[in-house]
């Protein structure tokens, strides 16, 4: 037996932003094919010279992936929700953490996440409520 249940769907997303979203959506669809450390090693390159990106910026981007997608609204979605929020800031010059990893209380399953100041964007969960396996984190522009 199935529970029905409604996915929620952000709301007063402007045009350009949807636009967009769709444009790093196929892209984030392809990446999320990819084994694990192929998925990493693209957005290794793909991080270098943006700036970290800051929860808002990092929320924006989540939220425009869940309005165009309801694959990516979906509990199921949290890969390609993931790389296609990074690749929507990346657009905009900036980087969130992307973290893949696993809840530490049961039962234990796979998620993909952003962060951004060191706190999952958009999950609704404690800051320690993931433990993570595979980090991209924002290069800093001082470190050389």
């Amino acid at each position: 037996m199935t529970t029905p249940s409604a996915l929620e769907r952000p709301t007063g997303v402007p045009f350009t932003r949807r636009l967009a979203a769709r444009l790093v959506l196929l892209p984030a669809l392809v990446l999320s094919l990819l084994p694990p450390r192929r998925i990493r090693a693209v957005l290794g390159v793909l991080r270098r010279g943006a700036a970290p990106a800051t929860a808002a910026q990092a929320g924006d981007a989540r939220d425009a992936l869940c309005a165009v997608s309801l694959r990516c609204a979906g509990p199921k979605g949290c890969l390609p929700r993931s790389l296609g929020a990074v690749l929507l800031c990346r657009l905009g010059g900036t980087w969130p953490a992307w973290c893949t990893g696993v809840r530490v209380v049961p039962p234990f399953t796979a998620h993909a996440w952003i962060e951004a100041d060191g706190r999952p964007v958009g999950e609704g969960v404690p800051d320690d409520y993931f433990a993570r396996l595979i980090t991209v984190p924002a290069v800093s522009r001082t470190a050389r």
